[in-house]
């Protein structure tokens, strides 16, 4: 810890001194103003532009109002940035219940848009390691089999795809947590936790918002990341018992009672397998939450939140 200043962190500061000079003074695109976007500009060391399907007023940056499906909406935010882009991070959301067709409009068409818009451009897309459809604990790195049965996840190999095609990088990332996002501090706040019964129980990955911000700015920054697939995740996979049963014992809660495991939203599924972000860890970045016990108890504003959320 910084004795001058208290707020420092050594892993901040060892990623701000991955930034190269070129990023310092170069503008970046942050394709999806969200909650992932928002991160990643207020992270950036220089000016950073936002696209989002509204104009946002508290944005920490200039936000073009875009629907990243339409090529005519896309050419326009183009044609009106009069400064060179040093990079785009395509990290909008489908929505939450959009399905198929919000998968193909955001990720594939948004990915085509952008490309066709600004084609010298390095773009990174943030992807999802559901591509994998591991589900018996396999270790899965970025070479493992990614050929998904679901329409959803097959739409965001496609998009890979393309990127990769275009010499982009493609971040896939585990689940993110961070303020104002974890179902399982939800679940076991609101009493609806439950210890699945298979044994052994599942895998779960994740990694914080902060870190898988500052994973997409590492990665756009370095020539040698271009074409490549990289995973993000804190590299910590926890079994779902005991996850739940360490978030008991760190909040001072009973034990959840054992049940059926939950269902998984239709665009993602259940999987069990262990996502290693090695690759991306022996690139030279390193994440701020080494774990999720590590956010919890380590970031200020994610239980808090929670509770705020479900009150």
């Amino acid at each position: 810890m910084d004795e001058e200043n208290p707020n420092s962190h050594p892993v901040d500061d060892q990623n701000k001194e991955q930034k190269t000079k070129h990023q310092e003074h170069s503008t970046l695109l942050v394709a999806g103003y969200g909650y992932v976007g928002h991160q990643i500009a207020a992270q950036y060391p220089g000016s950073s532009i936002g696209l989002a399907r509204s104009e946002k007023s508290d944005a920490l940056c200039p936000v073009h109002a875009c629907d990243l499906s339409s090529p005519e909406q896309v050419h326009a935010v183009a044609a009106a940035i009069d400064t060179p882009l040093c990079g785009i991070i395509h990290c909008a959301a489908s929505g939450r219940g959009g399905g198929a067709d919000a998968y193909r409009a955001v990720y594939l068409e948004g990915a085509r848009n952008l490309i066709a818009a600004f084609p010298d451009t390095p773009i990174l897309f943030t992807s999802s390691t559901g591509v994998y459809p591991q589900a018996n604990g396999e270790i899965v790195t970025e070479i493992s089999p990614a050929n998904p049965e679901r329409e959803t996840a097959r739409i965001l190999r496609d998009t890979e795809q393309l990127v990769l095609k275009n010499n982009g990088i493609v971040l896939r990332l585990a689940g993110i947590y961070g303020p104002d996002r974890s179902i399982h501090l939800q679940r076991i706040l609101n009493g609806s936790a439950t210890l699945e019964t298979d044994q052994p129980s599942r895998w779960l990955n994740q990694i914080h918002r902060d870190d898988a911000a500052s994973a997409a700015l590492h990665l756009i920054a370095h020539d040698e990341a271009r074409g490549e697939i990289f995973n993000g995740s804190d590299n910590a996979s926890l079994r779902q018992r005991e996850c739940y049963q360490q978030l008991a014992d760190v909040l001072d809660l009973p034990c959840p009672p054992e049940g059926e495991p939950a269902t998984g939203s239709a665009e993602r599924g259940l999987t069990s397998k262990l996502v290693s972000s090695e690759k991306l860890l022996a690139s030279g970045w390193q994440p701020r939450y080494s774990n999720f016990l590590d956010g919890v108890k380590n970031d200020p504003e994610l239980l808090a939140s929670i509770r705020i959320k479900l009150e």
